[in-house]
């Protein structure tokens, strides 16, 4: 993961000028309020290589809204700029239906902070370290606009109801998402590229992504001369992906896209709850697992903590701390290629304490 390390460098989150280190705590709804205490004892567990560590827990999500009429309190997003240097998101649960007042909180914070970067890497963990994993490919995804702006309104015509929904796609956003991604692909050892898009359809939106992404490299001077670029229509990008995994080095695509094709990945390493991800911008970073508020099973003790705990160490790797991000991966592997402690959602019968204690109890082996 040295790739996130070089980004981090380029923009200048420096580990030497800190003094400490305060974590935003924001586990929202469903078993986002179990996995994130567990991405926190990740945390802890590797302190000494880290800055005197603080957390501040703060509120958000659809049952802040329910109590207090907003689902991103003005206080949770006023901490998160003047006190914390970086947080984690557990997971919302965002209703199917329009509900008057309310809008996700976690599209506003990736917007409020200008989190532009939503990086999910997927990468299984073979039962034999001498093999390489079967997939191993991160997901780049735009992540301030495309649909998700949330411009929609409905109307009646001739024929009944008429919905209809805005999709902007903006030079810049693509431009600078793509940079992320050349930089990603530039420090693996594949350096390839593959842009996702629907031109042949959306000649226009996705145009502009695809021709802005393109673009990076001619007015890099050379930076990412040694990437290689392809594209994918998104259709059989996904078809691919289940079919042969290992063509996928860097994916970088629309918000949209990128949000269906990460969730899809996780099918090819057993489970959402294993899926980390950072949504990053050049002054903030925030760690969020993949995976929903999974209200079915919410409360009983048996999430999935891995993608959490993951989120930690993407999130700590990124600010750039890479030894103790190391442990922690190396930890979750560990737990993870014998299969013996795990929970539910991988065929196993642990509890989602069980797994957390086992993955502390491997970090702290290591010192």
């Amino acid at each position: 993961m040295s790739m996130l390390r070089k980004i981090a460098t380029a923009r200048s989150l420096s580990t030497s000028a800190r003094k400490s280190l305060t974590v935003g705590l924001i586990p929202a709804d469903g078993i986002g309020r179990e996995v994130i205490p567990a991405a926190r004892d990740a945390i802890l567990a590797v302190q000494t290589e880290l800055p005197p560590v603080s957390f501040v827990d703060l509120l958000a999500g659809w049952d802040t809204f329910t109590r207090t009429g907003t689902a991103l309190p003005a206080e949770t997003v006023k901490t998160l700029k003047e006190e914390c240097d970086c947080a984690l998101f557990g997971s919302v649960s965002s209703p199917s239906r329009k509900v008057a007042g309310y809008s996700s909180p976690i599209v506003a914070l990736r917007k409020e902070l200008d989190l532009y970067a939503n990086i999910r890497p997927v990468r299984s963990v073979s039962a034999d370290p001498s093999k390489p994993p079967t997939t191993d490919l991160i997901v780049v995804r735009e992540n301030t606009e495309c649909l998700y702006v949330k411009d929609e309104k409905l109307t009646t015509g001739e024929h009944g109801k008429e919905a209809r929904a805005i999709r902007l796609i903006t030079e810049r956003a693509s431009t600078r998402i793509g940079r992320i991604a050349f930089e990603l692909a530039k420090a693996r050892p594949r350096k390839l590229l593959t842009i996702i898009h629907k031109s042949n359809v959306l000649s226009v939106t996705d145009g502009l992504f695809r021709e802005s992404v393109r673009a990076v490299p001619p007015a890099s001077n050379g930076a990412f001369d040694d990437v290689t670029i392809e594209e994918q229509l998104v259709d059989s990008a996904v078809y691919r992906l289940f079919r042969e995994p290992q063509i996928y080095d860097v994916m970088v695509a629309p918000n949209l896209y990128g949000d269906i094709i990460s969730d899809a990945a996780a099918a090819l390493v057993g489970s959402l709850g294993v899926i980390p991800s950072i949504n990053a911008g050049d002054n903030f970073v925030m760690g969020e697992p993949v995976h929903g508020s999974a209200p079915d099973i919410a409360g009983k003790g048996i999430a999935n903590p891995i993608a959490s705990i993951r989120s930690a160490a993407l999130m700590l790797r990124h600010l750039g701390y890479a030894s103790p991000a190391d442990k922690i991966d190396k930890a979750v592997n560990d737990t993870l290629a014998p299969g013996k402690v795990l929970t539910a959602d991988l065929g196993g019968s642990s509890s989602t304490q069980e797994v957390t204690g086992h993955v502390m109890k491997l970090i702290q082996a290591q010192y």
